[in-house]
């Protein structure tokens, strides 16, 4: 159904905001042959374009960057401090062993001040991030020869399978990442109406900063957000909460907190699954955003927008949860609306 092995490689390889090369290298790598031509911006984005029978312009933005910290401060005892690049529900951090991209990758453990020395009020409460620390199990002075202040740190964390779901890291937005690969790998040799570019976009964690630059030098006149969603399907939850359900096939975002979706965008993706008979559910968000919003207004014109989004559990904790008949679902829509999007009637 979806290649394990190399969603596991994606997910598996750091690429911290700003500092995304180990994983933008891995992305050219697998992307080689795939597209008329690629290159690089300025920023660091990633852009496979496909030529197609028009001219105009259709944007796919999967962004490259994970959630992940950088170092502050390294005291006289070794111990390591840092600040978030991303949101994190710091409730998840303890204990958790995470990766120092400095002169060497170090190995290190989030700590914080152990429960038997807590107050009863601390007790009840979630540990702020700034309380914590990484133990490297190393001497002071070993560490400071290794690690400087401004490194970078992510998660040290494997994917897995379990039953019909996979398990990893970083899922977020990785997943966007192996699913944009496979498009291009499925649309390679086959005729599209437009130019398609594929961008596999820089530090959308701290601010959709790859997107915002990449549609304004691009200027497309369609645009596709690739990114994870909401699926709060789970115990204690009401239905309206759910946002997406596992398993409940790709989701159409009508809208989230930074970007309304083009209505025509909206419909056409739902015409174009049920054409299909691809499994799809809308998708509205509360809060936060996606690369959708860059694309939709950064360019000098604007763009039709709207977003194919991927159901996930434990967003933005230290393991999220994908269904991979979800991720199928995805890869099979994103590739029909490509093919098909000079099917529809584009005015209002």
């Amino acid at each position: 159904m979806i290649d394990i092995a190399l969603l596991s490689k994606i997910c598996e390889v750091p690429g911290a905001p700003g500092y995304e090369k180990r994983i933008r290298d891995m992305v050219l790598r697998e992307i080689e042959g795939l597209a008329d031509e690629v290159s690089m911006d300025a920023m660091g984005n990633v852009i496979a374009v496909k030529k197609g029978q028009s001219d105009k312009r259709v944007m796919v933005a999967a962004h490259m960057d994970e959630i992940s910290f950088i170092v502050t401060h390294i005291d006289d005892e070794g111990f390591v401090r840092f600040i978030p690049l991303g949101g994190f529900d710091p409730k998840t951090l303890t204990s958790q062993r995470v990766i120092i991209h400095g002169k060497e990758d170090v190995m290190g453990v989030m700590g914080s001040k152990p429960i038997h020395l807590m107050k009863p009020e601390e007790r009840s409460k979630a540990v702020p991030i700034d309380e914590y620390f990484i133990d490297c199990g190393r001497p002071a002075k070993e560490i400071k020869e290794l690690v400087s202040v401004g490194n970078t740190v992510t998660r040290d964390r494997q994917l897995i399978e379990m039953g019909e779901c996979v398990n990893s890291k970083s899922l977020d937005n990785r997943v966007s990442v192996y699913i944009l690969i496979e498009v291009l790998k499925a649309l390679k040799g086959k005729t599209i109406p437009h130019d398609l570019y594929a961008v596999f976009t820089v530090q959308e964690e701290v601010g959709l900063r790859g997107a915002i630059s990449a549609a304004g030098h691009i200027d497309p006149d369609f645009g596709f957000g690739l990114d994870v969603t909401i699926a709060f399907d789970v115990p204690g939850a009401q239905a309206h909460e759910h946002v997406t359900k596992l398993g409940g096939g790709a989701a159409i975002k009508v809208m989230d907190g930074m970007t309304i979706s083009d209505y025509r965008m909206v419909d056409f993706l739902k015409e174009c699954a049920t054409r299909n008979n691809i499994p799809w559910q809308l998708e509205i968000l509360p809060a936060g955003g996606t690369d959708t919003a860059g694309i939709q207004r950064s360019g000098p014109k604007g763009a039709i927008a709207g977003a194919i989004s991927i159901p996930l559990r434990h967003i933005h904790q230290t393991i999220e949860m994908a269904h991979k008949k979800d991720v199928r679902d995805c890869i099979d829509l994103l590739e029909k609306a490509i093919v098909e999007l000079d099917q529809k009637d584009w005015s209002f």
